[in-house]
């Protein structure tokens, strides 16, 4: 019997990222897909209609040279240019990912936590400005720290909830990396404290597999309120986007 491996998330995440390494490599049928992931042929196919609906995959028809046997030639799936332009990004994360457990290796978890401080400092430089200018309120702080990380690429906003505020990121460009070394959250965390003036704590984060990144801003007044937030455009992810510049 043939055994899907299972994955840490819905929908299967390192079995499509198989898949997607096994078409990089050229057009190939779902029963010769089935049998290099050691799939059925419905689990294979399940991926592939996933993926298929996603824009990541697309089908022709085989091509027979010679006689033709019975029922219809086997569809080849092969990848869309969207999935090929995510590969170097996958390429990115590997290499990122890497340069992070040499440095654990060798130097241990703190420095991988120092590195990652130096990383989300250039960040905090970039917004310090905006949030400065805005003056001591946290509230208002907040608001031009959403602003100014949506002008890097995050795609934040800040409102008020019944506890105090938060502060929302819809997009991180390190994700996967954090998701292996959460010191670049908590580092990222840090700054947006020392950003907004005031103790914060995360709640949720993309890289551990919530749909946004989500920071609490406690000791708000109930009475202060934030600008409706802004219905800003969610904006690509930056396939050169480097831990250096966008963490």
């Amino acid at each position: 019997m043939v055994v899907e491996p299972s994955d840490r998330r819905s929908g299967h995440p390192a079995t499509r990222d198989r898949v997607i390494e096994l078409l990089a490599q050229g057009p190939a049928t779902a029963a010769a897909l089935g049998e290099e992931l050691g799939l059925s042929p419905a689990g294979v196919r399940r991926h592939l209609d996933a993926m298929f609906a996603e824009g990541l995959v697309t089908a022709r028809e085989q091509v027979l040279r010679g006689p033709r046997g019975r029922g219809r030639p086997a569809k080849l799936f092969l990848l869309t240019d969207a999935a090929r332009d995510g590969l170097g990004r996958h390429a990115y994360d590997g290499l990122a990912a890497a340069a992070l457990r040499w440095i654990a290796e060798r130097g241990g978890q703190q420095e991988v936590a120092a590195f990652a401080a130096a990383q989300v400092a250039a960040l905090e430089e970039r917004c310090e400005s905006a949030v400065r200018d805005s003056g001591d309120d946290p509230l208002a702080r907040a608001e031009a720290l959403a602003e100014a990380l949506t002008a890097q690429g995050y795609a934040a906003s800040a409102s008020t909830i019944a506890t105090g505020g938060q502060l929302c990121q819809h997009h991180c460009p390190v994700a996967h990396v954090a998701a292996e070394f959460p010191q670049l959250c908590e580092a990222e965390t840090e700054v947006i404290g020392r950003l907004v003036g005031t103790h914060v704590q995360r709640l949720a984060t993309i890289a551990h597999g919530d749909g946004v990144c989500t920071t609490h801003i406690p000791g708000f007044a109930r009475d202060q309120q934030l600008k409706p937030p802004k219905r800003t455009q969610l904006l690509q992810i930056n396939d050169r986007a480097t831990i250096g510049t966008d963490s």
